[in-house]
């Protein structure tokens, strides 16, 4: 893509106005290049990588090598359920990964407050405050007043998917707004094969996160605004006589559902209803086409009808501290936001990763990519749920941050609850009990 000044590029800056911003911080440690044997090489991690995103981000890495022929990138995948122990052991033994992309807000602070992150100021300097919408980097702002990482998209994980041809067929009119309809919704649609939902109850983040919801959607939280836990109350168990109220809608293998798993269950036609985010219009269009017309989206029903709860894990660009080679780290991860690299990135999902940059989002490259062009008001939906969603780490304005967050997650304390409650027909007392008593420990810890 041919590049234009920084003053009539309404997609962004030039690379020359991107990563000079960052001069400051070692910019000039790039200039000349390197032969092969002093070339420095950055480690990129990331959980996101699907095929074409995978394709994507070697285009980047390959914009930015050209640059800069004294700098390698090793594109390095990690996984939802497996960074944890994956950064555990690296920071254990000091070979950290130059950059991490992709991680919810909620570990970035957890692993900031335990000064394992450095600052990411210069980075949003580098990209430009202002092309960013209105705190969009909010919920990286720290205790002492930096950012843990910036803002590398938005993404709306929870939000009800439906086929209009099975809603035409059961005769629903419209989506559901409340557990009652939903359930109604599901029974109707339920035939021939093919399950109501694929709602997760393995033992993995996607059971957590998206309980989560559920107790938001019925008027509850997991922790007071004190982060004192506040999971043993009236809403978590209604949350749950629901959550098992709908195991007769889902497939037998939800039982191991994770992401991929209730994704594919979706998209491939085996269920009527999904709960996903966005990567549900590039897998229908690239993998089974005579949906793509079909696509309902809407909020995901709460208990009685309220206001809606979206889960957004505000996808994150970090960088380890002690990772080598700082200055050209930052230039790096300043650079992965150049459109001509950022916008494809983007669009090798399209619609799952929404930009948090406004002239991206409001740029004639992104906006006429087929399955966007097509999926319009679905996209702006998501991108409104998303704008005002919360999740673990940020339950509400009231809310202090909450660093331990991304431990709860990992700990799967809340996944086996509902396990407890679904599959093993657990008193919800006893189990609510069990996990309050271990997510107290773990906020201690």
């Amino acid at each position: 893509m041919p590049q234009r000044s920084a003053r009539t590029d309404r997609t962004g800056p030039t690379r020359r106005a991107v990563i000079g911003g960052i001069a400051g911080t070692g910019a000039a440690l790039l200039s000349g290049c390197g032969s092969a044997g002093t070339r420095k090489t950055l480690r990129w991690w990331s959980p996101q990588a699907s095929p074409d995103q995978v394709a994507g981000y070697r285009r980047q890495i390959a914009r930015f090598e050209a640059a800069h022929p004294g700098i390698r990138v090793r594109f390095e995948p990690t996984s939802d359920e497996g960074y944890p122990a994956q950064l555990a052991a690296a920071f254990a033994s000091g070979q950290v990964p130059n950059i991490v992309t992709h991680l919810p807000s909620f570990a970035a602070q957890g692993y900031y407050a335990r000064g394992l992150l450095e600052p990411m100021d210069d980075v949003v300097r580098a990209i430009g405050p202002d092309r960013y919408y209105p705190h969009a980097n909010d919920v990286y702002r720290t205790a002492d007043g930096k950012l843990c990482a910036v803002a590398f998209g938005n993404t709306a994980v929870d939000m009800l998917w439906m086929r209009r041809d099975l809603m035409a067929r059961a005769g629903i009119s419209e989506p559901p707004r409340t557990w009652d309809q939903l359930r109604a919704a599901c029974r109707a649609m339920q035939r021939d094969g093919t399950y109501g939902a694929p709602l997760p109850f393995g033992s993995n983040s996607m059971t957590s996160l998206i309980f989560v919801g559920f107790v938001h959607r019925a008027g509850g939280q997991v922790f007071a605004p004190d982060l004192s836990v506040g999971l043993d109350a009236e809403p978590t168990y209604a949350a749950l006589d629901f959550y098992r109220s709908m195991r007769e809608f889902c497939p037998p293998g939800a039982t191991g559902f994770g992401w991929a798993e209730s994704l594919n269950a979706f998209t491939s036609g085996a269920t009527a209803t999904g709960i996903y985010g966005g990567r549900v219009l590039g897998n229908v269009a690239r993998q089974n086409p005579k949906l793509s017309g079909q696509l309902v989206c809407a909020t995901y029903p709460t208990r009685a009808g309220g206001a809606a709860w979206t889960f957004n894990d505000f996808p994150s660009v970090l960088i380890p501290r002690g990772a080598p080679h700082l200055a050209e780290t930052k230039m790096f991860a300043a650079g992965l936001f150049d459109p001509a690299g950022y916008v494809p990135t983007l669009l090798s999902a399209p619609g799952h990763i929404l930009p948090p940059l406004k002239p991206i989002a409001e740029s004639k490259t992104f906006l006429s990519d087929p399955v966007i062009a097509a999926n319009r008001p679905a996209v702006e939906l998501m991108a409104t749920s998303a704008a005002n969603g919360r999740n673990l780490g940020f339950e509400s304005e009231k809310h202090r941050p909450n660093p331990r967050a991304g431990e709860v997650i990992a700990s799967n304390v809340l996944a086996r609850m509902v396990q407890q409650v679904v599959l093993e027909n657990v008193n919800p007392r006893t189990a609510v009990g069990e996990a309050a008593v271990h997510l107290d420990r773990l906020m201690k810890a």
